[in-house]
């Protein structure tokens, strides 16, 4: 078989292709104390440095919006089922003989690799913030990626599920297609995406339009 020549894609993978918000809802209890975890949770990413551990800042978070500590129990045991965004195998598959792919994702090794496993493809790195040291949006986690595909930004792509991401992805100089499936506004001050949308239909499209990759010069 060939191997791929096509520009290297990136994906954010808990929610660019997995519907982890039905997951951190169903572990609260309902939508709306999810959504409040998850909020406070993101707050505590950005703001940490230098990674700490993601199942401590999960359960941080959940004691910070007065949740039952068995939620971030509950949220861990329910990993492996994490259920990809309809579409989304699909749209990975279409990609995977043709195109270099990597995971870049924030949480810990042990559950990205985990999750990863929850779309049936042979990802070539699966790049997560504790390898990194850093979460997203800090540029480590994508440059960390880059180098282990031995691409350049200049010859990859990112799939985005936040709008954080366009911070590291922008910072980088990865072009970015935005997968906005819960129609979440732009956060303030965010580079602008080279594509929106709230599914993946038009990724085979975009990337197709990018053109082919090259290796990094050694």
């Amino acid at each position: 078989m060939r191997p791929p020549t096509g520009k290297a894609i990136l994906f954010d993978l808990l929610t660019a292709l997995l519907d982890s918000w039905t997951a951190w809802n169903q572990a609260a209890g309902n939508e709306a104390a999810g959504r409040r975890w998850r909020a406070r949770y993101l707050e505590l990413t950005y703001a940490c440095g230098p990674y700490r551990p993601y199942e401590e800042l999960v359960r941080e978070a959940g004691r910070d919006i007065g949740l039952n500590p068995g939620a971030a129990d509950r949220l861990e045991f329910g990993w492996p089922d994490l259920q990809p965004w309809s579409g989304a195998t699909e749209a990975v598959l279409a990609l995977a003989t043709s195109h270099p792919l990597g995971i870049v994702t924030n949480c810990s090794t042990r559950l990205g690799r985990l999750a990863a496993k929850c779309i049936p493809v042979d990802w070539q790195v699966i790049v997560t913030a504790e390898e990194a040291g850093y979460y997203k949006p800090h540029p480590r986690p994508y440059e960390l990626a880059l180098k282990q595909l031995g691409v350049s930004a200049t010859h990859a792509l990112f799939v985005a599920g936040s709008g954080y991401d366009l911070f590291g992805t922008t910072a980088v100089g990865l072009p970015t297609y935005w997968h906005n499936r819960v129609g979440l506004p732009l956060p303030h001050d965010a580079p602008a995406p080279d594509v929106e949308a709230r599914d993946l239909t038009g990724l085979a499209t975009w990337v197709n339009a990018h053109g082919a990759a090259q290796s990094v010069p050694r």
